[in-house]
């Protein structure tokens, strides 16, 4: 689900990953809704073509939007939230897939690495919205290596292969991330991410559609700036989009601006482009230096591979400037679609997973909780074989996926805000970078005998570097312990508990020791919508008619 354009993917009986087309035949469909009316949708290429026409009704970028709880897009009186928008294009996904023959019932999700807690829920709050069951959330980055690292990690020889320490640099249409990863035997961990999830391809066409109005304007100095209307806005985004995309191939291209009855033939070449967006670009070898560094730090001091992924990434100057600021040589890999067939590899394991877990526990072979791989091997053998002619995959396919090892890190720190000295400060429980699953426990004491309530307020990292000042971070949850038994001493330990598993959605427990107690707290997250408007906006998803446009 990126954020100019989407796709699906499924495996087929060897597990290799193929892309589903849409009904046009395109293996992506741009992330763009237009909302034809209270109760008509339509989701791409038609809604596309439609944004310079009906700019108003025109939703896109919406990804950039995901866990913002305030953000809303009015149409036809109707307000829509960021999942409830991603839906339609996942269930326009979904759509072509049951035309080809592809039933979904659950889905692998695919989200930046820099994604935070709020986006992550808002995404699998999407998958819930479109009617599928969301299997996993799953980092683009990781998406990218597993699907170019697909053979390596499943080839029954791969063992006589060196391991290997990627880069994955992903310039998408909305979102950047820098992720370190290191491919073994059977095994891909995440060594360190960066990134950044409001910086991407958009930014570019930003660029570029102000330096086309800029020369509109000093050409035609008596009509209106195409930016100051929305239907010219629209028009000049998708002029330099264009222009954007030819200068890949081309140094020089021209872009022709129409507006308010005047036009103008704009050249633009890549050497102005790249000038223009010199700082975004700049800003994307500072994420991926401070992603080199974090590696480092845990043990990757060579870097054998880098993998350019995301549309974006196609542009020369990106590959210029790893070669030449960070001493590395790129390879295209896939940019487009790896993400979609990683996505549907990880969903191939996770599904073997789960049938053989089903298998073993149904025949009292594997306790609850436990993986497949602590069975007895007799007993693992037999259930992947009873798997495997269940559903006509290869006994060793099916082996192999289970060991088949992904590990990841957290993009965020995590903590709460404490007394510390007499001020309230930033406390971090969790920090960038650790690997999943996290569960770590942290002890607190209450501020007064006989405390009765404790307002907790939980913190997500908002820059690079973790910060003791709360004004720093990003509010998560804010709530209120209630009803504490009076009857302890000021000091009273409190533990608080942060878990966050591999889909890095964090949970948070509280525990008062002297009373032996657990503690509930009633929150409200930035990212959490009210039951009621949940079951509107539930509705209002499943009303609208996709049409053809």
């Amino acid at each position: 689900m990126g954020t100019t354009n989407s796709a699906i993917a499924a495996v087929d009986s060897g597990s290799r990953p193929r892309i589903i087309p849409g009904l046009d035949g395109s293996q992506t469909t741009p992330s763009v809704v237009l909302l034809a009316s209270a109760y008509d949708h339509v989701v791409g290429e038609g809604a596309r073509r439609q944004a310079r026409l009906d700019p108003d009704n025109v939703c896109a970028l919406v990804k950039r939007r995901m866990g913002d709880p305030d953000w809303r897009f009015m149409a036809h009186g109707q307000s829509w939230s960021a999942p409830a928008i991603s839906a339609l294009i996942l269930k326009s996904l979904i759509s072509d897939a049951s035309f080809s023959g592809e039933q979904v019932q659950r889905a692998v999700i695919t989200v930046p690495a820099y994604f935070g807690d709020d986006e992550r829920r808002a995404t699998i709050q999407a998958g819930s919205y479109a009617g599928i069951e969301v299997a996993g959330v799953l980092s683009e980055p990781i998406a990218a290596a597993l699907s170019y690292g697909f053979s390596k990690l499943t080839d029954a020889f791969a063992s006589s292969t060196p391991d290997e320490t990627v880069l994955v640099y992903d310039l998408g249409g909305g979102t950047f991330d820098a992720t370190v990863i290191e491919l073994a035997d059977r095994r891909i961990s995440v060594l360190a991410v960066d990134g950044d999830h409001q910086l991407g391809g958009a930014d570019w066409d930003e660029r570029i559609a102000l330096y086309l109005s800029q020369q509109f304007c000093a050409e035609h100095p008596d009509a209106e700036d195409p930016l100051d209307d929305s239907a010219g806005s629209q028009a000049l985004v998708l002029a330099a989009e264009r222009a954007k995309h030819e200068l890949s191939d081309a140094e020089s291209t021209s872009a022709i601006v129409a507006h308010d009855g005047k036009r103008s033939v704009i050249t633009l070449t890549r050497a102005q482009l790249e000038d223009l967006t010199g700082p975004l670009l700049r800003r994307t070898a500072e994420l991926t230096r401070s992603c080199l560094a974090a590696a480092r730090d845990r043990g990757a001091s060579t870097i054998n591979r880098v993998l350019l992924v995301g549309g974006s990434s196609r542009m020369p100057m990106v590959a210029d400037m790893i070669r030449t600021d960070l001493g590395l040589n790129p390879q295209l890999a896939d940019p487009d679609l790896a993400v979609a067939k990683g996505a549907a590899i990880y969903g191939d394991k996770l599904e073997v997973e789960r049938l053989v877990t089903a298998d073993l526990r149904t025949r009292g072979r594997l306790a609850d909780g436990a993986p497949p791989l602590s069975a007895a091997p007799a007993d693992l053998d037999e259930s992947c074989g009873r798997v495997a002619t269940a559903f006509g995959l290869p006994v060793a396919g099916v082996r192999r996926m289970l060991e088949i090892s992904v590990d990841t890190v957290v993009s965020r720190g995590f903590g709460v805000l404490a007394v510390r000295e007499g001020d309230l400060r930033a406390t971090w429980l969790v920090h960038r970078n650790q690997t999943l699953p996290i569960r770590v426990r942290r002890s607190f004491g209450t501020m007064r005998a006989d405390q009765d309530i404790i307002e907790m307020t939980v913190l997500e990292q908002a820059g690079q570097q973790e910060s003791s000042r709360p004004e720093d971070a990003k509010v998560l949850i804010e709530g209120t312990i209630r009803d504490i038994p009076s009857g302890y001493e000021r000091g009273s330990e409190v533990q608080v508990t942060f878990e966050m598993g591999f889909d890095g959605v964090l949970h948070v427990t509280a525990f008062h020791v002297d009373a032996g107690i657990p503690l509930r707290l009633s929150v409200k997250t930035g990212a959490t919508l009210s039951q009621s408007e949940v079951n509107r906006e539930l509705e209002q998803v499943h009303r609208s008619r996709r049409r053809e446009g």
